[in-house]
């Protein structure tokens, strides 16, 4: 179904049309149907039957959307990797999928962990091919279709179990985020193995669009991308959205192409928004919120409503998904008050690999699909717009009062010399925690501990202002989707105390 759907369909449709620019490489719809059924005869000589895993860590690549698309085909279950893995991480999630093959990137760490079958992109075994045929795509929705690690910002990585069905239900969802036609050309420079950006190689396919794929985010690399190819959408993470806006160099490119700027991943600062519509003008934006566990979209916020307070907001929930605020005993929260959010539809993971325990906690009833305990706080208001406020584990609280990191870092933001906040919670004797801050300032720009907070306490109430300012020389410690790794910035005030925070 899910093939049949995407690659099978533009295959069908649209042979000759450009499919994957991968540097200088080219192929169309058609040539990239074949190349993905020449990868899949190899593993099905291989021995791959459906439901056996297939891990890869790559960089996004033309063999990326390959190994994506074989593995639907053949119904083999893809393991898509973190890119910044360290080789220990690496090998425990390696340990845990038990996967019977593994594709790497020469230049990514090599694991001691080894599968049956196992070789490095450009290796000359990636390019056999026996004569055998293959089985039809799958047509079952319940089939597992790939596990997709969380990147462990708050604890250890988890499997993430979604189905054919759950991609399937999110192609439909994006239909509310993702307004791109046949000639429009899509970038994936977020990292093509998170699902801020894996669903739009399935959706590029199922709209013809052409796919650039870019190794690396860096803002030189970006923008002469988009120069060069014409790019007229793209998907980002907040962080990257901050750096480019920032970088000088970025008069210096004609980016004219570019029409839609679609991201998610965490909240952004409005002083982000803002200057984004400056450097950027006639770019539409679109936010999406969701999670690795709703595959992933949930809510969307289109261009129009990127306006007042409503910017704030992350949207409404799109269209097929069930979405709620509950307090803390599960009763519906009032109108503008924070609790948790849960969801439920057919985008809804079926669970955690091997962790029943985790899986039965992240459902109300304990019981895969029904309502998913999101773990994030917000409220929404009377028109239904949701306004997410922080992480469940990001809260911090301070004598006895509920402070979310989000607004506190919207107001660092507000100072022209901060390149980058996280606000977070250290223990403090008085006060239970204390919340702290950790800023990296613009180049070229000098700023005290003092003058900062001051900045904060005209735009915070008290006991929001950040008591402790920590300065950090370049920028903050990132996870593989460019999140910000607060767990890491935690971790040295919290080793030595009686209670932890994940």
């Amino acid at each position: 179904m899910l093939y049949g759907q995407t690659l099978g369909r533009a295959a069908r449709f649209f042979p000759h049309r450009p499919a994957v620019v991968d540097g200088e490489r080219r192929v169309t719809y058609g040539e990239l149907a074949a190349r993905v059924d020449r990868l899949a005869k190899l593993l099905t000589a291989r021995g791959f039957v459906p439901g056996d895993r297939l891990a890869f860590h790559l960089l996004n690549s033309l063999e990326m959307v390959e190994l994506i698309f074989a593995c639907c085909r053949l119904g083999v279950v893809a393991v898509p990797l973190n890119t910044r893995y360290a080789a220990a991480e690496l090998d425990e999630t390696l340990r845990d999928a038990e996967p019977r093959g593994f594709v790497r990137h020469a230049e990514l760490p090599e694991p001691a962990f080894k599968a049956e079958w196992q070789v490095v992109v450009g290796d000359s075994a990636l390019s056999e091919v026996r004569d055998c045929r293959l089985p039809d795509p799958p047509y079952d929705r319940e089939a597992l279709f790939g596990l997709f690690y969380t990147s462990g910002t708050t604890g250890r990585a988890k499997g993430v179990m979604l189905t054919h069905g759950n991609l399937f239900a999110n192609l439909l969802h994006l239909q509310d985020w993702a307004p791109a036609g046949e000639d429009d050309v899509f970038l994936h420079v977020a990292p093509m193995f998170h699902l801020a950006d894996f669903p739009m190689t399935l959706l590029g396919a199922a709209r013809g669009l052409v796919q650039v794929t870019l190794p690396r985010f860096d803002p030189q690399s970006l923008c002469e991308t988009i120069q060069r190819e014409r790019v007229t959408t793209t998907v980002m993470i907040p962080t990257m959205i901050n750096l480019i806006t920032q970088w000088p160099g970025l008069g210096g490119f004609d980016l004219g192409s570019l029409r839609h700027l679609l991201y998610g991943g965490s909240p952004v600062a409005p002083e982000v928004i803002k200057r984004t519509r400056e450097k950027l003008p006639g770019v539409r934006l679109a936010q999406g919120y969701g999670l690795t566990e709703t595959s992933p979209l949930l809510t969307a916020l289109d261009d129009a409503d990127h306006t007042g307070d409503r910017v704030l907001s992350c949207g409404r929930p799109v269209w097929g998904v069930e979405l709620a605020i509950v307090d803390a005993e599960g009763k519906p929260a009032p109108t503008g008050t924070a609790g948790e959010i849960i969801a439920r539809g057919a985008n809804v993971m079926r669970g955690y690999w091997r962790q029943p325990e985790a899986t039965r906690d992240a459902f109300v009833d304990g019981q895969a699909g029904g309502w998913f305990r999101t773990g994030d706080v917000a409220y929404q208001d009377e028109d239904g717009f949701v306004y997410h406020v922080d992480r469940r584990k990001d809260m911090i609280v301070t004598g006895g009062e509920n402070v979310y990191s989000s607004e506190v870092e919207a107001a660092l933001y507000s100072h022209p010399c901060v390149k980058e906040a996280a606000v977070i919670g250290i223990p403090d004797e008085k006060w239970g925690e204390m919340v702290m801050a950790c800023v990296a300032l613009k180049d070229g720009t000098a700023l005290t501990a003092e003058e900062l907070i001051e900045h904060c306490r005209t735009r915070l109430a008290n006991y929001k202002v950040p008591r402790r300012i920590e300065f950090i020389a370049g920028e903050l410690p990132k996870s593989g989707t460019n999140k910000i790794l607060k767990r890491k910035l935690r971790e040295p005030y919290w080793k030595d105390a009686v209670r932890r925070v994940g």
